[in-house]
């Protein structure tokens, strides 16, 4: 059965250091990739841009590149866009023994033990985790470090073997791109340094 790999996020907007990292992952598990913008992310400020617009800029952004997809479940669901929901609305829609996996970077993993039910997440899908240099898994929390312990695989082909509750760390070269940089930048009208696509730069431009 194939692996379904999601990757969550505000994406506001979404820059090239998002989309090198769906690359990487979707090279490397050999995996569509659904980018699931949150509606409303409740572990961060409300974002600039709204939820639809952030929606069409991600659509915007992957025109024509091969294994990506924009799910747009949680503009559509009301309140908190708690993954938790998400990954059960997804478990029941593809059934128990589907693998699925949630694609978050090494300092959102960090801060797994804030999110909405945290726990339960082990039981609804994988974990790819994408490392940068400097940014990496030595330290974290305990609570976290304990849950994780026996989970981490050594080959991603490992993912597709189960339905949830496995780790993979992807290793990523370091990126410069920074969306609260970039948000900076275009607030100052400065150019955006070839971190957007020229089609989600004309987007926000107009």
């Amino acid at each position: 059965m194939a692996l379904a790999l999601l990757y969550g996020g505000t994406f506001d907007p979404v820059h090239a250091g998002h989309l090198a990292v769906a690359r990487a992952a979707r090279d490397a598990l050999g995996a569509r990739v659904a980018f699931l913008p949150a509606a409303d992310p409740p572990h961060r400020a409300a974002p600039g841009a709204s939820a639809e617009q952030r929606a069409c800029m991600l659509e915007l952004a992957i025109a024509g590149e091969a294994g990506f997809a924009v799910d747009r479940r949680e503009l559509r669901r009301a309140g908190p866009s708690w993954t938790v929901d998400t990954l059960r609305e997804l478990r029941h829609e593809r059934g128990p023994d589907a693998p699925i996996a949630w694609l978050v970077g090494a300092d959102a993993f960090r801060g797994l033990p804030d999110w909405h039910q945290w726990r339960a997440l082990f039981d609804l899908a994988h974990f790819v985790v994408a490392v940068r240099p400097g940014h990496g898994l030595d330290a974290l929390p305990a609570d976290l470090g304990e849950a994780c312990a026996g989970r981490w695989l050594a080959h991603p082909a490992g993912l597709a073997d189960r339905a949830a509750g496995g780790l993979f760390r992807l290793d990523m070269p370091l990126h410069p791109a920074s969306a609260t940089e970039l948000r900076r930048r275009l607030r100052a009208g400065e150019p955006h340094g070839g971190w957007l696509t020229d089609a989600v730069a004309g987007f926000i431009g107009r």
